[in-house]
């Protein structure tokens, strides 16, 4: 491996002068697995690790050690803050061809103005991460990067010091072993609030009916306890071997590991293009082909589905109008069958105005009405007085960009919290007019059963 530096990046690194600067150099890595390679950084980066895949498998995305972090814990500009912080850092880069984008890659909480005590409390209405050490597999190909960002001078010691512990990392995950890991042992499965739950359907439907809403959307949380500490990497080889169709993903903060295979992207942009998806209204999956099939073919044809999908489109389909030109958007829905659940999907896409980020499509396009409701102020506010529990970074946007301004964010639905012997897990469902309590909550059931199954539950309810 080719260990000198270039002229270039010689010379700015031995700038002595307060100048913010961004270097990431670039290596091919061969064939490395992403979650042996994520188990490298545990004695070192134990909290401080990211995992993301995409939905089609064709970006995987591991991040060990923090180059930078960015916070907000604003209510009403987080979003701009993380992009303006963002930009300086871009403006920053100092890259060779050959080298990859650098990832920022974080999450937001689903509503900054939900106060209560919680699991959540470590958590801040955003939270982004530029990562050390950034392994990216694309299109069959694996590199990893080290991101350094400095204001100091003459900087080539600490910049060499990270080539040597990159090519620790490197080795560790080549050739240590990682053996089978076994699912964790649950000892007991709490439902939190389980009668609070009925008693908000009931509610919310009440308030729908009296006119206050059209939708609203109501979560609940159950909470595993297991016999020992469950580790990062069992929690997303599970959910990732279990979950194949779907977006996988985890972020380490502090003691705790968010991570889940949501269905959901909520927008990706790749050279100006935006995509964002549709996804509302669902169903079981069939015991059998043809059971299967019927159960679609009555997802397809039902009113109450069919509405709550509608809500959907018409937003993501307003925010295209606004930020996009060149849309398109099929005028009928089809089928998203993954391994548990059947969803009503629409995809819908668009040319980016120019001057326009992805932090302001994800800003203008959450909550969806299939995470919030109909209006969504209105929906927002129900939620805060009638759900009782802090939704944390669940149903809220996750996800990455980088310096090109590529990036994609999905909805971090079916997902958990994961705290060493306990985890918390979040499911929800939307409620209109003609919804029963009952109904409602079986098909939670259904939405916690991929998470509850790869931390070794058992679906109950």
């Amino acid at each position: 491996m080719n260990r000198k530096l270039t002229t270039t990046r010689e010379s700015q690194l031995k700038l002595n002068q307060d100048t913010l600067r961004f270097f990431t150099e670039t290596i091919d890595a061969g064939r490395i697995s992403p979650l042996a390679f994520f188990e490298a950084g545990d004695s070192c980066y134990k909290n401080e690790r990211f995992y993301w895949q995409n939905a089609d498998k064709t970006l995987t995305l591991v991040g060990l050690g923090h180059a930078t972090v960015l916070t907000s814990n604003g209510r009403k500009n987080r979003f701009a803050h993380i992009s303006t912080e963002w930009n300086k850092l871009r403006v920053a880069l100092i890259k060779e061809e050959k080298d990859m984008e650098p990832v920022l890659f974080g999450g937001f909480s689903f509503d900054p103005e939900n106060r209560t005590e919680s699991e959540w409390s470590n958590f801040p209405s955003a939270h982004f991460v530029v990562p050390s050490f950034q392994l990216m597999i694309k299109n069959g190909k694996t590199s990893i990067s080290i991101n350094y960002i400095t204001e100091s001078g003459n900087a080539v010691e600490e910049f060499d010091r990270l080539r040597d512990e990159r090519d620790r990392l490197i080795h560790i995950a080549q050739v240590e072993e990682f053996g089978p890991m076994a699912k964790p042992e649950v000892l007991s499965v709490e439902e939190l609030e389980k009668e609070h739950y009925y008693d908000t359907v009931a509610d919310v439907t009440k308030k729908i009916n009296a006119g206050e809403a059209e939708k609203v959307v109501i979560a609940r949380s159950v909470k595993l306890h297991f016999e020992n500490e469950v580790t990062a990497v069992t929690a997303l080889h599970h959910i990732s071997n279990e979950q194949q169709e779907s977006y996988h993903f985890g972020m380490q903060k502090e003691d705790s590991l968010f991570f889940g295979a949501t269905p959901e992207r909520l927008v990706e942009i790749e050279n100006g293009r935006a995509y964002s998806a549709c996804v509302a209204g669902s169903i079981r999956r069939g015991k059998t082909a043809t059971e299967d099939r019927l159960l679609g073919e009555e997802l397809l044809e039902d009113r109450k589905n069919r509405e709550e999908h509608q809500y959907v489109v018409n937003m993501i389909s307003h925010v295209f109008e606004t930020y996009c030109t060149d849309i398109s958007i099929p005028k009928m829905p089809k089928l998203m069958k993954i391994r548990d659940i059947q969803h009503l999907f629409t995809p819908v896409e668009g040319r980016l105005v120019q001057g326009i980020d992805i932090f302001s499509l994800v800003e203008a396009l959450h909550p969806t009405p299939a995470l919030g409701g109909v209006p969504t102020d209105v929906s927002l506010e129900i939620i805060r007085q009638e759900e009782g529990m802090d939704r944390g970074y669940y149903a809220a946007p996750i996800g990455w960009t980088d310096t090109a301004g590529n990036g994609e964010f999905a909805v971090a639905i079916r997902s958990a919290l994961l705290q060493n012997n306990e985890a918390y897990l979040y499911a929800g469902g939307g409620i209109v007019a003609d919804s029963e309590p009952d109904k409602e909550y079986e098909e939670t059931w259904v939405k916690f059963r991929p998470v509850l199954r790869a931390l070794g539950g058992k679906l109950n309810g």
